[in-house]
Formats: structure tokens, sequence, C-alpha cells
């Protein structure tokens, strides 16, 4: 039995919550899993993990066992980048997952000037609005907007998107121009519906305007959980959108989306960089997170003003 990788496979077995998802991530046979831990329960002479069909759960001494496990783990990672090349050149595969919206027009975009300064980073970007199991898909962080409710992930608060009202003109010739954001509630009006969550939900913006504050639901007849759809949606006429100014810049510079209440304000919302705390924040983890923290003080920085319009 190699011991550093029957510590490893049992941590992962840890973090993915089963033998076949910790499996799927290191890329070996279940059987080969299982039986590792298993030799590190022999040779350990206790049981580490309650084993049930629907889940796997850590034993009193399994608990006290993995937190050595993981300082064992990330020490010998720590002695593998504090050879000078290695933290000069932090290098390895990176797996990511980011917003689409931000990938187009922004991330992938500046991508070769990180590649430039990192060439040695395999870089893996799932790019997608759903929601990431960071430990079950095997992501070292993931890059989203909104709130991060999963209280197991250790958030960066790396930007905060400014937010506005667009329509497209085709639709507002169709449906008049709303004075008033409480207009989006008559049964005339549309907008595009973002679903945020496994359940399917949208959620109401905030917005205010000297002293007056109120939540917009809106109603919709189309809603999409992909930022890149729900562009295209609202710029084909589907109903009014709500988007961070990167997004929505190019296509009011060009007419082709309309600024709605311009003297509202609405709540700006923050961009998060998310791992699993006991993940170690690896050389390669380091640099991209301190890239995207500079790349997004260009275009949205944490606390700044709103961007001019």
């Amino acid at each position: 039995m190699d011991r550093f990788d029957a510590m490893q496979a049992f941590a992962r077995v840890v973090e993915a919550g089963s033998f076949t998802k910790a499996a799927d991530t290191l890329h070996m046979g279940k059987t080969s899993v299982t039986q590792l831990v298993q030799q590190l329960e022999a040779r350990l002479r206790v049981k580490l993990l309650h084993r049930t069909t629907r889940r796997v759960s850590l034993t009193a001494d399994g608990a006290a066992y993995y937190e050595r496990v993981l300082r064992l783990l990330a020490d010998m990672d720590d002695a593998e980048t504090s050879l000078s090349s290695a933290a000069a050149a932090p290098r390895g595969r990176l797996r990511v997952d980011v917003p689409s919206p931000l990938a187009r027009m922004l991330l992938v975009p500046a991508l070769p000037a990180f590649h430039a300064r990192y060439p040695d980073i395999q870089l893996d970007m799932g790019v997608s609005d759903r929601v990431v199991d960071v430990v079950g898909d095997n992501v070292d962080c993931v890059v989203r907007g909104g709130s991060v409710t999963n209280p197991s992930l250790v958030a960066r608060h790396v930007a905060d998107l400014q937010l506005g009202v667009y329509a497209a003109p085709g639709y507002l010739a169709l449906a008049g121009r709303p004075a008033h954001p409480r207009a989006l509630q008559d049964t005339h009006h549309r907008i595009v519906g973002f679903l945020w969550s496994r359940a399917g939900k949208t959620f109401p913006y905030a917005m205010q305007r000297a002293g007056e504050r109120l939540c917009v639901q809106g109603r919709y007849a189309f809603a999409v959980d992909d930022g890149n759809a729900y562009l295209a949606a609202g710029l084909a006429g589907l109903g009014v959108l709500w988007l961070p100014e990167y997004m929505a810049r190019p296509h009011r510079a060009s007419g082709e989306l309309v600024p709605l209440f311009e003297d509202w304000q609405l709540d700006p919302m923050p961009l998060y960089v998310a791992y699993a705390p006991h993940r170690h924040v690896s050389a390669k983890l380091r640099a991209f997170i301190d890239w995207i923290v500079a790349l997004m003080a260009e275009h949205a920085p944490v606390g700044g003003p709103p961007a001019a319009r």
C-alpha cells in the first residue's frame, strides 16, 4: 500500500461523500479506492468511516485523522511549490468554473496575458451559470455572481458588478417605455427571467430613488439559466433585462439596448471566487485568484462607483 495514495483516497472520499464520486475525481476505479481506504484502516487498526448504502461519514477517529491528513497533504504540496523554480513558475492542471458571459466578454479575451505569465498552468475552464459542486465535480474554484449560499465554501469578494435595466428598441415599440419600475408588474410588460438556483426560481431586484425603495420581480414569458442566452433573449425583444455594466456596454453603444430608470440605483451584484476550505491553496490556484482580482479591479472594483453611462 502506498501511504500517500491511501491518504489522498481517504481525504477525497470524505470530501466527495462517496467512494464513487471520489473514484471519479481521482480517475481510479471504485474498487481501488475502496481497497486503499480499507488497507489504511487495517494499518491504523481503527475504523475511519461509517458506510451505508446512501452515504459515507467520519467516525470520531476518522475525523481526527482527517484533520491530520489534510495538514500532511498541504505540507507535501508546500514542499514542492516552495522550490524556487516551482514558486517562480506555478504549474499543473487547474479546474475552474466561471459564468458564461464573464468568460466570453472578459476572461477569455484576457487569457493570452495569463498564459504568457504562467505558461505551465493547464487551465480547464467550465463555462456555465449552473450551481457547481466544488468537491463532487472536482473543481478547484468557481467564480460566481450573487451571494454564496454554501457555508462550506471559502468565498473571496473580488468585484462589485454595477447593474442597470435595459430593453431592446423593438420591445419598447410594442410594450411602451415603462415610466416607473412598478410598471414591470403590469400585465402588458414582460421581463426576461433568470433562473438562479437548482429549484429554478427567479428573484426580485432591489432598486431605490430618493428614499423610495422597492423590489421588482416582474412577469416573464421566457426564463433561462445561462447568461449569454439571457442577453440574447433581451436583444430579441423578449423582455426587460437587468444586466451588469460590462455586458450591457457594447449593446448600449450600438443602440441594440436602451437604458431604463436611469435615475434609480440598483444594488450591485457581488462577484466571488469560492473554493473548498479543506483544499490547499496551491501556487497555481493562488496565481489564478490573483489574476481574477487584478482583472476585475479594472472592470468592476469592490466598492467602486457605478460605471459611467
